[in-house]
């Protein structure tokens, strides 16, 4: 995984040796182990512990292939890498928070073909709000709870990655 920090020339290099599914983390960062244990994401906030000191830092920006944050008035851009989508997901589920259960994620990378539902309609549990092509298949991301749809986040052409938010629900 590769990250830039604005001010610094150079890209950083960075690979997580061992993560488990209580949030914690040891990366390596240039060639250096650092201990990390995720405590939550809440308001665009997210927590840690890095190296036995709390920090946090504020994501301003999530796309599907990289994350822009802002930590210690600096901004950061990481590349996600697959692993570290997989941690955050388990760190952040195991800290019970909340944030992402009004958000429809997709399954599957792929380009969005069709949205079938507009903000303000109402959602059954199992309906199929988008539907993505990936690999000449198409598949429909459903909502996963009774609720309205507050927002689309995508539209017909957008390129998907896994995991990422497709739509609000409320």
């Amino acid at each position: 995984m590769e990250f830039k920090i604005n001010n610094l020339d150079n890209i950083l290099s960075g690979s997580i040796s061992e993560s488990s599914v209580d949030g914690k983390i040891i990366a390596t960062i240039n060639g250096k182990e650092h201990f990390i244990r995720i405590i939550g994401l809440k308001n665009s906030i997210l927590e840690f512990i890095l190296d036995n000191s709390y920090r946090t830092a504020k994501i301003i920006e999530f796309g599907s292939s990289y994350i822009k944050m802002i930590m210690n008035g600096e901004q950061i851009v990481l590349k996600k890498h697959s692993k570290l989508t997989e941690i955050l997901e388990k760190s952040l589920a195991i800290s019970g928070s909340s944030s992402g259960e009004n958000k429809l994620y997709s399954q599957i990378p792929g380009r969005v073909v069709s949205i079938m539902l507009k903000s303000g309609d109402q959602l059954k549990k199992g309906d199929s709000v988008i539907v993505l092509e990936s690999m000449k298949m198409q598949v429909a991301v459903k909502g996963h709870k009774d609720g309205c749809i507050r927002d689309i986040k995508v539209k017909v052409g957008d390129t998907v990655s896994r995991n990422d938010v497709v739509a609000l629900i409320e």
